[in-house]
């Protein structure tokens, strides 16, 4: 069962020019299921997967006949699970100087060694992708298309009661289970939780551990059921060290590895004044709201839980990331705090209810000292407009990303 993916239109429109291609993201994200649906649409293309053993020893041992037998004889060429290639840049660079004329697109589930070593050889001559779990909207398109339309029309504007609250109760089951497409199309909520245990426990920390050569991973479970717990709060990492009674250095290299390996992101702090605002510890927060659920074991429905707010404060960073928006927070030494300011410039806060149009002193206090031109206070029931000195606020459903004209294309 396919679901339209963002991501499809944007890869198709560079199969015309002359640069590879890499997408990476997460396990069970959708990479496999968007290659084969673009290479059924390609004429004269081929699809490998580099989980076959043999396949990959040709690539890796001799790459004339891999190009003789596997790449000459198609236009365009599709290799799955490309990580597993011990050299991987280096061969692409000689395929792609050897044998002109051929579309090469390639993904993975480690951004180590496709976003490192691939383009430390192919760079200028290699594009990068992220297909991360579904966003809200690809989730919507596939349950209720009718109303994902509506959305997509409306575009941050104020819905009838009846529409809101439809949209919010699909909006809680996609925050409480994610984005995994695997996750959405199964039939009732057990075997959501069965799917995101095994995603998790498979897949994602496979990844870290083989990565690492470890064989207990009691530690990295230790750590990331830690920060399951801290979704939104700055991270200390001196804390964390005490927790697993490790080195600092350590702590910090498993976090490297759970953003590479796409479970897990650091905000960091914007700043332009060091003296007055926090300049160096991070906050943490997952790339898939319902992965964060299953690591803490805990799928009860929002009104019901004491997180509500971590986790629609989640849902948004990963929002924002999905749609390739840089995220940091703000906060001052006095304690004034913004959660998040997107792409440099736009301020934005999150309410997990709000019935009246009211601006934070912390979102005053932001506007005040830099003056951005809009900022957004995403809430479950107002959609309205005010002025601060000059500043337009917005107030957005949650279900509402940041208009359109705000950002990038998605």
């Amino acid at each position: 069962m396919y679901i339209q993916r963002n991501l499809e239109p944007v890869i198709k429109k560079f199969l015309a020019g002359p640069e590879y291609l890499a997408v990476t993201g997460a396990r069970q994200a959708g990479k496999t299921t968007l290659l084969r649906r673009i290479k059924d649409q390609v004429e004269n293309s081929v699809f490998f997967t580099f989980e076959d053993v043999d396949l990959r020893a040709l690539f890796d041992n001799d790459i004339k006949a891999f190009i003789r037998f596997h790449v000459e004889p198609h236009r365009v060429i599709f290799i799955d699970e490309f990580q597993y290639a011990r050299k991987g840049g280096q061969s692409l660079k000689y395929v792609f100087d050897t044998v002109p004329g051929k579309k090469i697109i390639v993904s993975g589930s480690s951004s180590l060694d496709l976003t490192v070593s691939a383009v430390k050889y192919l760079a200028g001559r290699m594009l990068s992708f992220t297909l991360y779990p579904l966003t809200f909207r690809e989730f919507l398109s596939f349950r209720d298309p009718a109303l994902a339309n509506l959305l997509e029309e409306r575009n941050g504007l104020r819905l009838d009661q009846t529409l809101t609250e439809k949209a919010n109760a699909l909006l809680d089951e996609f925050i409480v289970f994610g984005g995994y497409p695997r996750v959405v199309i199964a039939q009732d909520d057990e075997e959501r939780r069965t799917i995101l245990k095994n995603i998790f426990s498979l897949y994602l920390m496979r990844d870290v551990r083989d990565i690492l050569g470890l064989i207990d991973d009691y530690q990295l479970l230790t750590l990331v059921k830690a920060l399951a717990l801290q979704v939104g709060n700055i991270v200390s990492y001196h804390e964390l060290t005490s927790l697993l009674q490790e080195k600092t250095p350590l702590v910090k290299k498993y976090f490297n590895l759970f953003e590479k390996t796409f479970i897990l992101e650091r905000v960091k702090p914007f700043f332009s004044n060091k003296r007055l605002e926090l300049v160096k510890n991070p906050k943490v927060y997952f790339l898939d709201t319902g992965l964060r659920n299953s690591i803490i074991g805990d799928f009860r429905p929002l009104r019901e839980r004491p997180d509500r707010g971590a986790l629609v404060e989640n849902y948004h960073f990963s929002e924002f990331r999905k749609a390739d928006r840089e995220v940091k927070f703000w906060r001052t030494k006095s304690k004034a705090e913004v959660d998040f300011i997107v792409d440099d410039r736009d301020p934005v806060e999150i309410k997990s209810t709000l019935r009246r149009p009211l601006a934070g002193r912390s979102l005053w206090s932001y506007i005040d000292r830099y003056d951005p031109a809009e900022a957004f206070v995403y809430n479950d029931g107002l959609a309205e407009t005010m002025k601060i000195d000059g500043t337009n606020v917005r107030f957005l459903y949650h279900f509402f990303g940041l208009p359109r004209e705000q950002g990038r294309a998605r």
